[in-house]
């Protein structure tokens, strides 16, 4: 298999629309855009403790609270618990829910598929507050846009 250079992710224009998927998620899954970033952080260390999430965590700002947010909406799941003895600490990993969402999100990056235009499946698209109304018009540009990928 070839490695992947520069050129070819730039020819593959795999961030072209990534904002617009990014602000798409974080408004459909309730989820920060942050929070959503970090746990594609985390998700490639596949298992992760607390320390790993702490040193994933320097580069976004401060929330004291995104651990236990995380964990109580399900994002992370614990993997094995420590039982004081031999294992001293839990080890955690991306919940399912997350790894579907990342698949969807690759998915639609890479031009297999769209964002939901219906305002049932999609709250963006109800237009209810401004900031929905310019996202939902960057939706239907990127649904659009038949050179999302250069077709792979």
């Amino acid at each position: 298999m070839r490695k992947l250079t520069s050129s070819d992710l730039r020819d593959l224009k795999i961030f072209k629309h990534y904002r617009i998927i990014r602000k798409w998620v974080s408004k459909t899954q309730d989820i920060r855009e942050a929070d959503l970033e970090l746990l594609m952080y985390l998700d490639a260390l596949e298992m992760f403790t607390k320390q790993d999430f702490k040193e994933g965590s320097y580069s976004y700002s401060w929330d004291n609270r995104r651990w236990n947010r995380l964990l109580k909406d399900e994002w992370i799941v614990v993997w094995r618990k420590r039982n004081r003895t031999t294992q001293k600490y839990h080890i955690y990993k991306t919940s399912l829910r997350f790894k579907q969402l990342l698949s969807r999100i690759y998915r639609i990056v890479l031009g297999d598929e769209e964002i939901p235009t219906s305002s049932l499946s999609n709250k963006i698209m109800k237009k209810d507050t401004y900031s929905n109304k310019v996202l939902s018009y960057a939706v239907l540009n990127l649904n659009k846009d038949k050179n999302k990928t250069n077709g792979i």
